[in-house]
C-alpha cells in the first residue's frame, strides 16, 4: 500500500498536499488545513486539466464531486496516494486504474442519504399531483381544477425499493410514514434485513415491478447495475404506475422506459440522467424530459446544504485517517482475498531489524508477501508479524527465519481457499 506522506517535521500532524478539483464547503478546507494540510482548490479545471493540475502540484490527496477521474488523469499523478469521492458514488473514477498504482479511492457513503431521500419524494409527490404541469399551467394564466383532481394518491398502495441502502432505507421510512406499503429488492437483500426497515422482501426484480404502484430506484451504477431496470421490469409494471430515479441514469434502460412513459403512462422522475453535462451548467438535451409525464430535476439529490456539511465532515475524517496514521476509512478498492496460500506468524521482540530479516529471507527464496499486520502486544516489548505468502517457505528457510536475534517463534499455516 502506498505510504502516507510524512508528517511536519516536530508538529506532530500530517503534512499532505491535497488538490481539490470541485467545489467543496468552506468547512472542508479549514479542517484540512487545521490538521497541516497544504490546500491547493481548482474548480475551474478544464476537462482535460485535471492530469496536468496532478502532475504540477504533486498532489498527496484528490478530492473530487462529480469530476471525472480518468485513467488518462491517474497516470500523471505520481506521487498521488488517495482519491477522496466527496460523496456516495464512485462511479466517475476509473478505480481498477488506481488500483493499479496502489492508490487508494475512497468514498462517503450515507452522508447525503437523507437529502436524496428527501428529493426522491418530492419526485414522488410531483408525479403523483402533476405538480409541476399544475405551476406551469398556473403560470400561463390557466385554470384547471377538473384536469388535476384526477390524481389517486399514495395511502395504502405499494411503495418497491430497488437497492435497500442506506438511500433506499430513508426512502422507505418516509413511505412508511405516507401509509404506503413498502417492498424492497437487491442482489444481497435478505428476508430479515427488509423486515428491520419495515419492507417486504421480494424475490426478484420483475416480481417487485408487478406488485408496486411507485418504484424508487437507489442502486449504485457500476457494471452489474447497467440497466438493471429493462424491459422486462418495465413489462411487469403497472399501467399508470410511478418511477423515480435517484442513482444513475446507467441504471434505467431509457428506450424501455420511453416505450413504457408512451404506452403504459408510466409517469417518470428522474434527478439522473443518461447524457449529462458535465460541468455545472451546460446545454441539456436528453430527449426523455420532452415525455408527458416526466418531471425531472438537475442531479441534485444530495445537494443539500446538511448533506454538503456532512460529506466535508467525512471527507476531512478520511484524509486524517490517511495522512496520520495510514488507514483509509470507507476504501473501496481494496482486494476482498489476495492470491495467498500461507499465513507465516512470527513472534518477536519488539526491537529493529527483525521484519528485515524476515523480508529478506523471503525475497531471497522469491516469496512474495501478499498482506501483513505486525500486532504490538500492551508493553510494546513484544509483538506478532501476521504475513500472507504465496507460497510456502521450505523447512530450512522457516529456521533460517527463526534463527534471526530477537525471533521468539514462528508458526506457518495454510490458508483456506476460498470457493
Amino acid at each position: 500500500m502506498p505510504a502516507p506522506p510524512a508528517p511536519a517535521s516536530g508538529s506532530g500532524t500530517a503534512a499532505a498536499k491535497v488538490l481539490i478539483a470541485d467545489k467543496m464547503e468552506a468547512s472542508a478546507v479549514e479542517g484540512l488545513r487545521a490538521i497541516g494540510c497544504e490546500v491547493l482548490q481548482q474548480a475551474d479545471l478544464a476537462p482535460d486539466g485535471l492530469g496536468p493540475a496532478l502532475a504540477e502540484s504533486g498532489a498527496d490527496v484528490l478530492v473530487v464531486r462529480s469530476r471525472k477521474v480518468d485513467a488518462k488523469a491517474i497516470e500523471q499523478a505520481k506521487g498521488l496516494g488517495l482519491i477522496v469521492r466527496a460523496g456516495a458514488g464512485y462511479d466517475t473514477i476509473d478505480v481498477a486504474a488506481a488500483s493499479r498504482r496502489g492508490i487508494f479511492v475512497a468514498n462517503c457513503p450515507g452522508k447525503n442519504s437523507i437529502a436524496v431521500a428527501e428529493l426522491a419524494w418530492g419526485l414522488i409527490l410531483s408525479a403523483d399531483r402533476r405538480i409541476p404541469d399544475q405551476v406551469a399551467d398556473l403560470r400561463a394564466g390557466k385554470w384547471n381544477k377538473k384536469e388535476y383532481s384526477a390524481a389517486q394518491g399514495l395511502y395504502g398502495r405499494t411503495l418497491g425499493i430497488v437497492g435497500l441502502g442506506q438511500i433506499g432505507q430513508e426512502i422507505a421510512h418516509r413511505g412508511i410514514a405516507f401509509g404506503m406499503q413498502v417492498a424492497a429488492w437487491s442482489r444481497s437483500l435478505t428476508e430479515e434485513r427488509a423486515e428491520e426497515h419495515g419492507a417486504t422482501y421480494c424475490s426478484n426484480i420483475v416480481n417487485l415491478a408487478k406488485i408496486s404502484d411507485v418504484v424508487c430506484v437507489s442502486v449504485a451504477a457500476n457494471e452489474e447495475t447497467t440497466n438493471l431496470v429493462g424491459e422486462k421490469f418495465f413489462a411487469a409494471l403497472k399501467p399508470g404506475a410511478i418511477l423515480v430515479n435517484t442513482s444513475r441514469g446507467t441504471v434505467v434502460d431509457a428506450v424501455a422506459m420511453t416505450s413504457a412513459i408512451r404506452e403504459k403512462k408510466l409517469r417518470a422522475g428522474l434527478d439522473v440522467f443518461a447524457k449529462e453535462p458535465s460541468g455545472g451548467t451546460g446545454t441539456f438535451e436528453d430527449p426523455i424530459v420532452k415525455e408527458p409525464g416526466v418531471y425531472g430535476t438537475h442531479h441534485v439529490g444530495a445537494s443539500t446544504e446538511q448533506a454538503q456539511q456532512a460529506v466535508a465532515a467525512e471527507t476531512v475524517r478520511i484524509i486524517r485517517s490517511f495522512v496520520e496514521r495510514g488507514q483509509v476509512p470507507n476504501c473501496v478498492n481494496r482486494a476482498a482475498s489476495t492470491p495467498a496460500t500461507t499465513l507465516l506468524s512470527v513472534r518477536h521482540l519488539n526491537r529493529p531489524g527483525v521484519l528485515a530479516h524476515v523480508f529478506y529471507t523471503l525475497g531471497q527464496a522469491k516469496i512474495n508477501v501478499e498482506e501483513m499486520e505486525n500486532i504490538i502486544y500492551e508493553g510494546a516489548q513484544a509483538a506478532l508479524a501476521r504475513i500472507h505468502l504465496d507460497a510456502s517457505p521450505t523447512p530450512e528457510q522457516i529456521q533460517h527465519i527463526a534463527r534471526g536475534e530477537h525471533v521468539l517463534a514462528v508458526s506457518v499455516t495454510q490458508i483456506p481457499r476460498r470457493t
